[in-house]
């Protein structure tokens, strides 16, 4: 006797698995430009889910120092999580050595940060821009688990596809003859960050609503707000 007799005659559900899945991208895209004496970073405040916009107005640059800024998208829980952690450490390094750290200190210790986190790494782009010991602008950008690249200029998050390219053309010069590599100046670069978000709305639905740029110099951190598309 199998039991086979004791099954119901009607249908009955089968084994169900039921997947856990912690991550969730709210969109948003960076974009960073570094000069000889300043460093101009910018991110767009449309936080969103799907189709769903869930705010218009979130600002996504965080002011670690006044020389370093912190640009965060993508998962926002990371984000406010990871951005959190790295206030905590560079508070405990100031009350230690009675001084904020600088700027490749802040890159290091937040590609430490993410790394330790590596096999449940923060579903996050950041985008690190500030000025060095010697007051030039340097940019750090970063993957999900760590790896830290210095440059220039950078774009991340979710039109970073799209606005790398332009970045590549307008500041790199990539592919282009003839062309004689110049220092970039603050009044250009502010004007192609505007001009690469200005494109990325048209393409990426989670990029919009505004934009917030902070212009970093030896005098302290200015911020300036430009208005984009709603839709």
């Amino acid at each position: 006797m199998l039991g086979f007799e004791n099954f119901p005659e009607y249908e009955v559900p089968g084994i169900r698995q039921v997947q856990f899945y912690p991550y969730e991208s709210n969109g948003g895209s960076v974009v960073a430009i570094a000069g000889d004496d300043f460093a101009v970073i910018g991110a767009d405040t449309r936080l969103s889910v799907g189709y769903s916009i869930l705010t218009r107005q979130q600002n996504k640059l965080f002011r670690m120092s006044e020389r370093t800024v912190l640009a965060s998208t993508g998962c926002w829980c990371d984000t406010l999580a990871l951005t959190s952690l790295v206030k905590v450490r560079m508070q405990m390094y100031k009350d230690q050595h009675q001084k904020n750290m600088s700027t490749p200190a802040v890159a290091q210790m937040l590609s430490i940060l993410m790394y330790n986190r590596r096999f449940f790494p923060y579903y996050v782009s950041n985008v690190l821009a500030g000025l060095d010991e010697e007051g030039k602008g340097v940019i750090y950008s970063y993957d999900p688990i760590g790896h830290c690249e210095k440059t220039t200029y950078r774009a991340g998050g979710s039109a970073g596809p799209l606005l790398q390219p332009v970045l590549d053309n307008q500041i790199g010069l990539k592919n282009m003859t003839d062309a004689k590599a110049a220092p970039v100046e603050l009044s250009k670069a502010i004007s192609i960050i505007k001009d690469t978000f200005i494109s990325a709305t048209e393409r990426d639905i989670y990029t919009g609503d505004s934009v917030i740029i902070n212009v970093i110099t030896k005098d302290g951190i200015k911020e300036e707000v430009m208005q984009l598309r709603k839709d």
